[in-house]
């Protein structure tokens, strides 16, 4: 199935299963018809089942999403918990679209408590309270981790979801059957254009390799280019590369020491889940990954750079798209009854020159040094492999048995799934595009979306037509778009339209109502930062950045001081 013939599909608002190899398109086919979906002013949650996944398509980890958190059980007490927190609850039923990327790495336990809590909060006995449900991945790379030692009964009471231990892969679970998706298996290939590495992957995945397949693969031993990072399984030799590395740089080393607030058992659990180390250090040209999402600041949990320098203390970093990022100190809390129990504060950065086989899925590397010799998981060498373009970009350090195998339950899964989506394939060609057309309206209708948009002259010309940049955000601020969509449409970073925004203010250009809706989402975060306005008695933004502890981004501050400074 083309990407476009899948996109056809997820507009009519059926659940889809979408899936395909690794540089078939998946992330680009769900960003393309989030992209579809904005411009139609309706906004789907897009969650994935890890941080790192939730980069490559902007959202959120689907355990934030829904209030679940790191349970791995769910009872009454706890679903009782979750469906008084305001914010879980508005988020889940403002949605109409729910989107899951990485679904092969969410256990069949987390995929039904996702569930569970979508019912009970919007108060819908279907599958996921009525949502259209997006699963996407692929089952073949890496699974999800299952604890063994769950026991049937919860201390608070009776578990609302238990599975069978070998009910691991979320379409095992009874909730992907009452879901019923669509499978959509993408079939066109974008990242290998090597054959004979094409070759090898899909004989990875069919079960098939060969003595010739491994040769090619232990042949490999190409000079890695100096910025290519290198793969590996464990957590210790990405830290042993890294602290290498960073001895070998000349310079200052500028040290960040995690703040702690809170009761040790809350505040201990808190470093244990932070992927920033407690004391980190960093020299100039430093290689780092971002640790937290803030894309108001242009950076997500996974997005790559090299330290710049250092500005009155804080660490410059130079994203490898271009951007230049001041990064301020975040938090990471534990919460409980509404209030904040413990937190920890330290910059969202840590050492990049190696990564984990984990963190790389995703990614589409020019050239990378891999080392499967201590593979351990079905699918990791899979994952390691298929993120290279070429055999030519291709260096493996190392490789054993376990690094050629995919986890057995999924051959004979694989092709259920072939065969599903070539029958829904046959079904939507047959069908009249003005049916399908009408499928699409419908679906926009029943989400309280527009059926009109922008098309991409008319975007052109309202840009060409004001000579004042300013004068564009104000019409698209008016017409309701907010801050993302008119940055994509005037290709414009979402910072740039806040900066036309604060101008408008000093001009005396804009009002209230002109930016009201900006803040529909998050109006107790923002009443909160006029408190703190007021009661500091300032609108500079560096009192009230410390004042939040840094919680809260510059951008989002600057957004709230024109509205505060409207207001007063």
């Amino acid at each position: 199935m083309t990407q476009n013939e899948a996109l056809d599909i997820l507009k009519t608002g059926a659940n889809v299963f979408l899936t395909g190899e690794p540089g078939s398109g998946k992330t680009h086919t769900i960003n393309q018809f989030v992209k579809w979906l904005n411009t139609h002013d309706v906004e789907p949650a897009v969650t994935a089942s890890t941080g790192i996944a939730a980069t490559h398509i902007g959202g959120m980890t689907i355990h934030s999403w829904c209030g679940i958190g790191v349970k791995h059980s769910l009872c009454a007490e706890d679903l009782d918990y979750i469906t008084q927190k305001e914010r879980v609850v508005r988020r889940v039923r403002k949605a109409s679209v729910l989107i899951i990327d990485e679904i092969s790495m969410l256990s069949a336990d987390t995929f039904e408590m996702v569930d569970v809590v979508c019912r009970a909060v919007r108060h819908d006995a279907r599958a996921f309270g009525g949502l259209q449900v997006v699963l996407a991945g692929d089952f073949f790379q890496l699974p999800p981790i299952v604890r063994t030692s769950i026991s049937n009964v919860s201390p608070q009471g009776e578990l609302l979801v238990h599975n069978e231990p070998k009910n691991v892969f979320a379409f095992s679970s009874e909730v992907w059957q009452r879901t019923n998706p669509i499978v959509c298996y993408l079939t066109e290939q974008y990242r290998q254009e090597d054959p004979t590495f094409l070759k090898i992957l899909s004989a990875i995945r069919n079960g098939t390799v060969s003595s010739k397949h491994r040769e090619l693969l232990i042949e490999c031993n190409n000079v890695p280019d100096k910025d290519a990072p290198i793969l590996f399984p464990h957590n210790a030799n990405v830290d042993r590369i890294n602290n290498a590395e960073l001895e070998k740089l000349s310079g200052k080393v500028h040290r960040f020491v995690m703040e702690r607030h809170g009761p040790d058992v809350l505040t201990d659990a808190l470093v244990r889940g932070c992927l920033s180390p407690e004391i980190l250090s960093l020299k100039e040209n430093t290689r780092i990954m971002f640790t937290k999402n803030n894309p108001n600041q242009g950076f997500a949990n996974g997005t790559l750079g090299i330290v710049n320098g250092f500005d009155g203390g804080r660490p410059t970093i130079e994203t490898y798209d271009g951007k230049m990022i001041t990064v301020e100190p975040m938090e990471w809390a534990v919460e409980e009854g509404g209030k904040v129990r413990a937190r920890v504060i330290q910059v969202p950065l840590r050492l990049a020159w190696a990564v984990t086989v984990h963190k790389s899925q995703g990614m589409s590397l020019d050239a990378a040094r891999i080392d499967l010799s201590r593979a351990f998981a079905y699918g990791q060498g899979y994952v390691a492999l298929s993120r290279v373009r070429s055999l030519n970009g291709l260096t493996l350090a190392g490789l054993n048995q376990r690094a050629l195998e995919v986890h057995p339950d999924i051959k004979e899964k694989d092709l259920v799934f072939r065969e599903q989506s070539a029958v829904a394939q046959r079904t939507f060609i047959d069908m009249q595009e003005k049916e399908l057309s009408a499928m699409h309206t419908h679906f926009l209708h029943a989400c309280g979306g527009s059926t009109h948009e922008l098309t991409h002259n008319q975007q052109i010309s309202l840009q060409t037509k004001c000579s004042d940049p300013t004068k564009a955000t104000l019409i698209l601020l008016r017409k309701g778009q907010n801050i993302e969509t008119i940055a994509k449409m005037r290709s414009r970073k979402p910072s740039t339209i806040i900066t036309h925004i604060e101008k408008l203010y000093k001009d005396n250009q804009i009002k209230q109502k002109d930016i009201e809706h900006l803040f529909r989402n998050n109006r107790d975060e923002v009443e909160m930062i006029f408190t703190v306005f007021e009661k500091i008695g300032t609108d500079h933004l560096a009192p009230v950045f410390s004042k939040l502890s840094g919680c809260i981004s510059y951008d989002v501050l600057r957004l709230a001081r024109v509205s505060f400074l409207l207001r007063n």
